[in-house]
């Protein structure tokens, strides 16, 4: 789920189709873009983290090495906007024409179908859910299996039809058919966590709450040695990885997703042609095997 980087007008998945607690929406037109990353943002603090079970990973009075001269050759590598989800990524994937409550119930769903799934096959399930209806009313009175047949093959389809009729009932009954305003409230819907919740404040309400975190970013973060210890799972690594980068919350995600997309595999990466190949501890493992 960046400052002075991405674009919120319609891209191809419109075309292909597909902190306080208290935080209140800004005065919108039905026709804007739901959030602008040509500005920075205020960021929030989430009053979750104070009781999350997870362990805070302390990076006081440290900073990993050369991690800022990386960025700047990911960004440098990252300058075509040519990654899937720069096409085809929650941002790319609502009607801007639509009224902004449905904007951002569309901006969630179809954060909750890109779990697991490439993004291709989410804009492509997006574009069917939208030309059948893709509202809260909509996804209530729409019988299971017709909205397993518009989502497949979307990563566990059926656990998220399930999902996605726990949730539209739930904005209904207590948000008035809007998604809620805080990360706090977002992490309450069944089948949202808090990397889509954190996307979601910041592509749907323009706020900055934090990191969202998926398995690139967990990835790339782990393997530059961005983090003071190794983490296990995404959350540790949001931790961990706000800390250090504590300017650029909405902007890594942005950056780290197309770079995990383009150069930086989860599977044999291309090192050979990645900026940071001399600096990046990974390359220097995979230099020494080989010799």
């Amino acid at each position: 789920m960046p400052n002075g980087s991405k674009s919120l007008l319609p891209g191809v998945c419109h075309e292909l189709l597909l902190q306080q607690p208290t935080v209140q929406p800004k005065t919108e037109t039905d026709t804007v873009p739901l959030s602008s990353h040509s500005r920075r943002r205020r960021q929030l603090k989430v009053e979750y983290d104070q009781d999350d079970s997870v362990s805070q990973v302390k990076t006081e009075h440290w900073e990993p090495p050369d991690w800022k001269k990386q960025l700047g050759f990911i960004r440098e590598m990252r300058s075509g906007r040519d990654a899937p989800v720069d096409n085809m990524g929650a941002e790319k994937c609502y009607d801007t024409e639509a009224p902004a409550h449905v904007r951002r119930f569309q901006v969630l769903v179809s954060l909750m179908l890109s779990s697991q799934t490439k993004d291709q096959v989410t804009a492509a399930a997006m574009q069917k859910l939208r030309a059948h209806g893709c509202t809260v009313e909509n996804v209530l009175s729409t019988d299971d299996e017709t909205l397993g047949k518009l989502i497949y093959p979307v990563g566990f389809w059926r656990n998220k039809v399930k999902y996605l009729k726990l949730t539209s009932a739930m904005l209904q009954s207590e948000f008035g058919g809007d998604i809620p305003n805080s990360v706090e409230g977002l992490v309450r819907l069944p089948g949202v966590g808090p990397k889509m919740a954190h996307l979601a404040m910041d592509i749907a309400w323009d706020q900055v709450s934090g990191i969202g975190v998926d398995t690139h970013v967990h990835r790339i973060s782990n393997r530059l040695g961005w983090l003071r210890k190794p983490t296990k799972n995404p959350e540790e690594t949001r931790k961990a990885l706000e800390g250090v980068v504590a300017q650029l919350w909405s902007e890594i995600n942005w950056l780290l997703v197309g770079f995990g997309q383009q150069v930086c595999l989860p599977v044999n990466p291309l090192c050979s042609v990645c900026l940071n190949q001399h600096s990046c501890p990974l390359f220097q493992v995979n230099i020494k095997i080989d010799y």
